[in-house]
């Protein structure tokens, strides 16, 4: 069943078969505003509240653009205390992000730069299409640094000197070299990108995946990671303790004893 719990002029938010969509829509670059930020925030806890939904995917409209970071028009006629709360907002938008305990997906269909590559930093999985388009944080060149996590979040992924080199040079890089880096997960062909995207999101979907787990396995990387060792661990160990109540623990430890193929129900 498809269930369309919001659709307007900046983010269209739909479910189907277990995956919410989340689609930035301001033609032709996706650029955003404090109006689409507040939309992407509402999509996020529309998504994390569904109990059908068990895979966000982000991606952006049209074929050309994920996201092309701030409508700069609009930070240029906002006031300084404007801009500070915009700032702090995206920064809570990305972190409820993070703290959602099921998989975000982003599918970069276009250039991801600025701020919509922070979008992407964001997310759980990046897959990049393949083409044109090119990625980077070139706030630099605007005199200004990445405002919505940019500059801890790309390092932690790719690695200190790595990313505070292209930080401090602004250099976009091709989806490609995104690749190689580690700064992207997959690229897939530019032919049918975003039904591919959902093909590999239906893996982590029950009945085929434990969806509970990965959400449980989720947050146990990003508080672990930010955590010392001890506390992880410790961490690590009620969440597990959480799965061994669930539902789909006893499926699967009952289907592989039985050796037959499990059945989640995300429970």
């Amino acid at each position: 069943m498809t269930r369309e719990a919001m659709e307007n002029k900046l983010v269209n938010y739909s479910a189907q078969d277990g995956i919410a969509t989340i689609e930035l829509h301001d033609p032709p670059a996706n650029t955003y505003t404090y109006e689409m930020m507040r939309d992407l925030d509402d999509a996020i806890l529309e998504a994390r509240l569904d109990e059908d939904v068990h895979v966000i995917v982000i991606r952006g409209a049209g074929d050309k653009f994920f996201c092309a970071g701030a409508n700069i028009k609009m930070l240029l006629s906002a006031t300084p205390q404007f801009r500070y709360f915009f700032s702090l907002h995206g920064n809570e938008t990305l972190m409820r992000m993070e703290n959602t305990q099921k998989l975000i997906i982003a599918a970069i269909n276009g250039h991801a730069v600025g701020g919509g590559l922070e979008v992407a930093l964001a997310c759980d999985v990046r897959i990049a299409k393949k083409g044109p388009g090119m990625l980077g944080l070139p706030e630099i060149n605007l005199g200004l640094l990445p405002g919505m996590g940019g500059t801890q979040r790309l390092p932690r992924l790719i690695g200190k000197s790595r990313g505070l080199e292209m930080l401090a040079t602004g250099r976009t890089i091709s989806v490609e070299e995104a690749h190689d880096i580690g700064l992207v997960n997959h690229v897939f062909e530019e032919e049918n990108f975003f039904e591919k995207v959902l093909e590999y999101a239906t893996q982590f979907v029950p009945p085929a995946k434990a969806s509970k787990a990965v959400g449980l396995i989720k947050r146990a990387v990003q508080t672990g990671l930010e955590v010392p060792q001890t506390e992880a661990l410790a961490l690590e160990r009620e969440l597990l303790q959480q799965l061994f109540e669930s539902e789909d623990a006893h499926e699967g430890l009952d289907a592989y004893a039985k050796k037959r193929q499990a059945q989640f129900k995300g429970r």
